[in-house]
């Protein structure tokens, strides 16, 4: 008697499988299985509003799917440009409709792909293709450096032709400005101004990583009738990571490549009145010769301050003129004193080594100096002086940001060495 429940079950099973294969069997002798059947042409099931014949679309005009009469609906819709770019867009309940949720891109050639269904439950499809007008007005994108090798500390930059003021439209850009490195790193745009956005990584670049920078925003509504341009691709990798630290309180430089201390030089960095920039910057090239005049930075001539010399070996860390360079002048006082005017001084055949073994984009910071910070952006490469949380407080895409401007930037000092407005040239 316990056995009978089970064998009850087991009977039951087996009458439940036999129903299910009947069924099955009749189904498919009836050849109304919709899931196995071949799509049907949908043609005169669906309409759009796109151009007749070559005709092309206003990219401004949304783009919309229409079942035509009752006797079937719109089940999906897959709309995607020549560059593999989806357009979305949102399906009415009863599938009578689909249209699009977001801009047409301009000058760009679509396929869109229709699912249907008839009253009956078969599966029909309809192709359509179609172009969109090109944009009069373009955003066009210019990335930097140039390609090649730099140092860890460069950053990238991306230039626009046009201002972008709206967080909406600078969302958008910033959104199609893709950076793709090798190995993976965590990092961010930030918008410097209107239509200038530097992009670091959270930490310096790894040494010997490959950049790639490229840009989707071609054909892409950014905002009223601007669209975005074609871009020219960029591609630089990084060296070995080469860091100069001048300690002005020590006078000492000391050099490390990818961590080890290679050097370490005795140098003079600026006095009272014109001391040196603080913080980290980033190497922005290298003369090897540059005629330096204390008028460039407002000493008048026959001042006790006035120079006007011959300098060798330099390598440029700020537009307004500081440099790490030869001053064979100064060589009693390097390791001691400081005595220049904010340059950091060294004899010549440290500064000859100095100039071989460093590139664009490596890092000299300066610590212990009297002078200001290094600013983030007017006078040459300063981003690093920015904490992470407050670079990504830059990004559009950082939830709740709005900024035109630098609130960390501190404010221009007198005209002197340490001043970031001018470009003059100080020895």
């Amino acid at each position: 008697m316990s056995h009978a429940p089970r064998i009850r079950t087991v009977l039951s099973c087996t009458l439940l499988v036999a129903s299910l294969a009947a069924s099955a069997t009749a189904c498919a002798g009836s050849g109304a299985n919709p899931l196995s059947a071949k799509p049907y042409d949908a043609a005169g099931q669906v309409s759009f509003n796109g151009p007749a014949g070559n005709g092309k679309t206003s990219p401004d005009k949304p783009l919309e799917i229409t079942a035509r009469g009752t006797d079937g609906r719109i089940t999906d819709v897959t709309a995607t440009d020549a560059s593999g770019r989806y357009l979305a867009g949102e399906l009415s309940a009863d599938g009578s409709r689909w249209h699009s949720t977001a801009p047409l891109a301009a000058d760009a050639h679509y396929t869109v792909k229709v699912g249907t269904e008839d009253q009956d439950g078969a599966p029909g499809l309809r192709t359509l293709t179609f172009d969109t007008a090109a944009a009069s007005n373009r955003l066009k994108v210019t990335f930097g450096p140039e390609g090649g090798t730099y140092g860890v500390g460069q950053p990238i930059t991306a230039q626009l032709s046009a201002k972008i003021k709206s967080p909406a439209a600078r969302a958008v850009v910033e959104r199609s400005l893709r950076v793709e490195t090798s190995p993976s790193v965590d990092g961010a745009w930030y918008w410097v101004d209107d239509n200038l956005l530097h992009y670091r990584p959270k930490e310096y670049w790894p040494a010997h990583t490959t950049i790639n920078v490229h840009s989707n925003l071609d054909g892409i509504k950014v905002e009223g009738k601007l669209y975005g341009g074609a871009a020219t691709p960029l591609k630089i990798t990084t060296g070995d990571r080469m860091e100069a630290v001048t300690d002005s309180g020590s006078h000492y430089m000391t050099v490390k490549r990818n961590g080890n201390v290679i050097n370490t030089i005795p140098v003079t960095t600026g006095k009272p009145g014109y001391s040196t920039r603080n913080g980290v910057k980033v190497v922005l090239g290298k003369e090897y010769y540059v005629q330096m005049r204390g008028t460039s930075i407002g000493i008048p001539e026959g001042s006790s301050d006035s120079y006007n010399l011959p300098v060798y070996y330099a390598t440029r860390v700020t537009w307004s003129g500081e440099y790490v360079h030869a001053a064979p002048w100064s060589v009693g006082s390097q390791g001691y004193d400081n005595v220049s005017h904010g340059c950091t001084g060294m004899s010549t055949d440290n500064a000859a080594w100095f100039f071989n073994n460093f590139r664009s984009g490596d890092l000299v910071t300066v610590v212990n100096s009297e002078g200001d910070t290094m600013t983030p952006f007017d006078n040459g490469f300063g981003d690093w002086n920015l904490s992470w949380a407050k670079w990504r407080k830059g990004s559009a895409l950082d939830a709740g940001t709005q900024r035109n401007s630098d609130p960390a930037a501190p404010a221009d000092s007198e005209e002197s060495a340490g001043s970031a407005r001018l470009r003059p040239t100080a020895a």
